[in-house]
């Protein structure tokens, strides 16, 4: 499948809140455990290659990085959970980072949360959840690598993930299949995506493929 892009541009990295752009416009960030694909997945949404760093090393991604689409719109990636292998020191500034950036931005819409569809609801993921469910945060639960599964098998554990999503009550949760090897799924992502950016209807269209 063909998708052409918005032009999405990374704009910079940072280990601490007060270096991040200026807290206006549109936000979504992408969360989740080292090694659930996000990277992948923000370069096949971006249509680019290597937009966010791939690696076969979970933890790579340790600091937050914006993405930019235009003024008022940019993509963060979160560091990935679980794995990062970093000092001590940098590790604490990177996680109060987070936790600052979840609880006073402003600008973030959304959260894009990326599970591995073999191994969703980590005790992260659910920490993630819960977090949002308490904030009232928009979040859209991706399970990744959905190509790994059988058809059927994918989507059991989407009636599942859907099922206990729904538990939370948070009216603004939802969840899809998706699959950066297979390209699918991306439509949908970007329907989310755009929604929450308030991207033009002729800009969501380019960024799905429509």
């Amino acid at each position: 499948m063909k998708i052409p892009p918005v032009s999405i541009r990374y704009l910079r990295s940072i280990l601490e809140l007060k270096d991040a752009p200026p807290d206006q416009g549109y936000e979504v960030a992408f969360a989740g455990r080292s090694n659930a694909g996000k990277s992948s997945a923000i370069n096949t949404l971006a249509n680019i290659g290597r937009l966010a760093r791939v690696s076969k090393t979970p933890g790579r991604t340790q600091m937050i990085n914006f993405f930019t689409i235009d003024d008022e719109r940019r993509l963060v990636d979160l560091p990935g959970y679980g794995y990062a292998k970093v000092p001590g020191e940098i590790h604490r500034r990177w996680e109060a980072a987070l936790e600052r950036y979840l609880r006073y931005r402003e600008s973030l819409r959304g959260v894009f949360l990326l599970m591995d569809i073999r191994h969703p609801f980590t005790e992260m993921d659910e920490i993630m959840i819960e977090w949002c469910a308490h904030r009232s945060i928009a979040l859209h639960v991706a399970l990744t690598k959905s190509d790994k599964l059988s058809r059927g098998a994918a989507r059991n554990t989407w009636l599942l993930a859907k099922t206990r999503l729904a538990s939370y009550g948070a009216p603004d949760f939802s969840v899809q299949l998706f699959s950066s090897l297979k390209k699918t799924g991306t439509e949908e992502a970007w329907e989310v995506l755009g929604k929450w950016l308030a991207l033009p209807p002729e800009d969501k269209e380019k960024a799905s493929g429509a």
